[in-house]
């Protein structure tokens, strides 16, 4: 479990690091601008949000196997099986934005214009393109879809079976841990998924560039920011803390 917390914590910082630094530099420039090149280069590595969101599902899994099967977990969720698991995402996650970058390089943009933004992501690239992007909208939906079922399914499915065991724990205590265990997780998917969800698939009739920048913002640095915050909660030490400085 630990294991798979601390590949996330490195996930947050480098998801952060890749679009943060820009940001400072140019709010200290006072301005707004990337390059498309810059931009189409900085996409590819959005493929540490793509394994992200592949690590939280793996994690669902780790704790189907924590709470249903607690006594077998050593034996399935070995350090052997962690490693393969991970090294598993991030060989998927490096394929899949390469998917993407290789196909915008395909789109002519209107005379390499700047973006209004202080990073870039597929929505905002679409809207400078001077050519049709129906294969890059299509690739979205198709790999979306494709990726998102497989990754919904594999993320929610163990909290089914999670829920069928809970409601069978006749201890209290059992109870407590239990949720506490899926909690903080869960709490974390959900800020992912819908800024993520209403980034991309929303209709065009309904779109904002100034609303993609505000959910890029929060998927790309206000959630990794958030995420040791939320699985510190299960700290006693913590609880304590914030209990002692609120009351």
């Amino acid at each position: 479990m630990y294991f798979f917390l601390g590949t996330l914590a490195c996930l947050d910082l480098c998801c952060s690091s890749v679009t943060a630094p820009r940001m400072l530099f140019d709010l200290l420039r006072d301005t707004r601008l990337i390059s498309v090149e810059a931009c189409i280069t900085q996409i590819y590595f959005f493929f540490f949000a793509a394994s992200e969101i592949t690590v939280l599902a793996v994690m669902s899994y780790d704790r189907y196997i924590a709470i249903c099967r607690p006594l077998h977990y050593m034996q399935i969720i070995n350090w052997n099986v962690c490693v393969q698991l991970v090294s598993g995402v991030f060989v998927f996650s490096a394929i899949y934005p390469l998917v993407h970058t290789l196909f915008l390089t395909k789109v002519t943009f209107c005379s390499s214009k700047a973006l209004q933004s202080f990073f870039c992501d597929l929505p905002q690239l679409f809207q400078v393109s001077c050519s049709d992007t129906f294969i890059n909208v299509l690739l979205i939906l198709v790999f979306g879809i494709m990726f998102g079922l497989v990754i919904l399914a594999v993320t929610f499915v163990p909290y089914i079976l999670i829920l069928k065991t809970f409601l069978k724990m006749s201890s209290k205590n059992m109870r407590s841990k239990a949720f506490s265990t899926c909690f903080s997780h869960l709490m974390v998917v959900f800020i992912f998924y819908s800024t993520t969800f209403f980034n991309y698939f929303r209709p065009n009739a309904n779109h904002n560039f100034s609303e993609d920048k505000v959910a890029s913002v929060f998927y790309t640095i206000l959630v990794p920011f958030l995420n040791p915050l939320i699985y510190s909660l299960r700290n006693r030490e913590l609880k304590m803390s914030l209990k002692k400085n609120f009351t």
